[in-house]
């Protein structure tokens, strides 16, 4: 029975650590976060909010003014009726963004970065075509190449010998190899130069996945194909509009072809009611803020909170040798503990003095990998990391 059988998974979940719960936020996005039933606010390193646009009244006035100009609703799919001119002006300014990167380059918007991913694992990826996958890559891109009718080779993260050999022992006409500019769970930055290269040697394209390094990366926050200098017609580029953007959804950057081709036959994005004018009327504020003077100071303060934290770390890695802090120079900073048990353990233990840093536990990382995952914003103040490190030195002392 159907009832039961669940019931018995859920508490095998319950036994292995592995369960997930919510917690109900009762404010906005920010460094302070007031959950349900907590009478203090928990002082939050978990959002994915980097330059602290999520609460910024800027991008609030926009929304407000985006539905009173615009509706709240689009009201149909982007082919039907539902693509306003804001989405337009939004779809035209990130191609202007990567435009020194990709020839001809054109954007294409969706409601999410999920949908985007599956829209091009399944548009591109048919019965000729052969994904070549980061075994790390995000579950959005590793769901779609599901999905694709294409033949799917995932190579070890970072691999890029075993990459070869599989590019080198492929027979398909056309090849993708498809990975994330930064890595959501351990924050380190995929090699794209050395992707790009073996691109154009192999008669591939390059699908990158900036989810985490759009808004952040580059001289101006235009991501991880600003920050590398990359120039290719072979790039495919999808940016996430909810992470340092502060907004929602996300973007899809190629040459006119490929958003052409997406337009035709990307399920995802022709079956789906178009995004709320109003958020892309929070975007256009939102894009304006990231190339301004206060969005590059805001990524020099959250460079020096990085660094700050890691040191932080590595002084805890150093008393518990089977921790580990991975290479991360990014705002996702993650605390290998090893076991689900522990990482629990550790969490509760910081949200006891009012930290908040939630568990990350499998499937979401590799069994033995759990760990905390902390993230900064630029809008933590420098007392705040403080605050964290001096928590961390006092669990330093309870866990030793």
């Amino acid at each position: 029975m159907l009832m039961t059988r669940l019931q018995q998974e859920l508490a095998a979940l319950e036994q292995a650590g592995l369960r997930r719960r919510r917690r109900v936020v009762t404010g906005p996005c920010g460094p302070l976060q007031q959950l349900t039933g907590a009478e203090q606010p928990r002082l939050s390193f978990c959002s994915n909010d980097y330059l602290g646009l999520a609460g910024h009244p800027v991008l609030a006035e926009a929304l407000a003014e985006g539905a009173q100009r615009w509706g709240v609703g689009s009201g149909a799919s982007h082919l039907v009726s539902g693509h306003s001119q804001v989405h337009e002006d939004v779809e035209q300014g990130f191609a202007r963004w990567q435009s020194a990167h990709i020839p001809q380059a054109a954007g294409l918007l969706f409601c999410s970065g999920f949908m985007a991913n599956m829209a091009l694992m399944t548009a591109l990826g048919d019965g000729q075509t052969t994904i070549f996958s980061d075994k790390l890559n995000h579950a959005s891109l590793i769901d779609g190449a599901r999905l694709a009718d294409a033949d799917v080779r995932r190579y070890m993260h970072g691999d890029l010998a075993q990459l070869e050999r599989l590019l080198q022992r492929c027979n398909t006409p056309q090849r993708l190899i498809v990975t994330d500019a930064v890595f959501s769970m351990d924050g380190d930055l995929a090699d794209l130069p050395a992707l790009l290269r073996m691109a154009e040697q192999y008669d591939a394209w390059l699908v990158v996945d900036d989810a985490h390094g759009l808004g952040v990366l580059g001289a101006h926050g235009h991501g991880s194909l600003e920050h590398f200098g990359l120039h290719s017609e072979r790039l495919v580029w999808m940016g996430t509009l909810s992470k340092a953007m502060g907004v929602s959804g996300a973007v899809v950057v190629a040459h006119a072809t490929i958003i052409d081709w997406l337009v035709q036959r990307a399920r995802p994005y022709i079956y789906t009611t178009g995004m709320s004018p109003a958020l892309a009327q929070a975007l256009l504020a939102s894009m304006e803020l990231v190339e301004s003077q206060e969005g590059a100071a805001r990524r020099q303060h959250l460079q020096q909170l990085i660094a700050r934290l890691r040191a932080g770390l590595s002084a805890l890695v150093q008393q518990h040798p089977h921790w580990s802090l991975p290479d991360s120079v990014t705002a996702i900073q993650p605390l290998v503990v090893g076991s689900n048990e522990d990482a629990l353990r550790l969490s509760a233990t910081l949200e006891q003095v009012g930290v908040w840093v939630p568990a990350i536990r499998p499937p979401t990382v590799p069994a033995g990998t759990a760990r905390l995952r902390f993230t900064l914003s630029a809008a933590h103040t420098q007392a705040q990391l403080d605050q964290l490190l001096a928590v961390l030195d006092t669990l330093e002392k309870i866990t030793s």
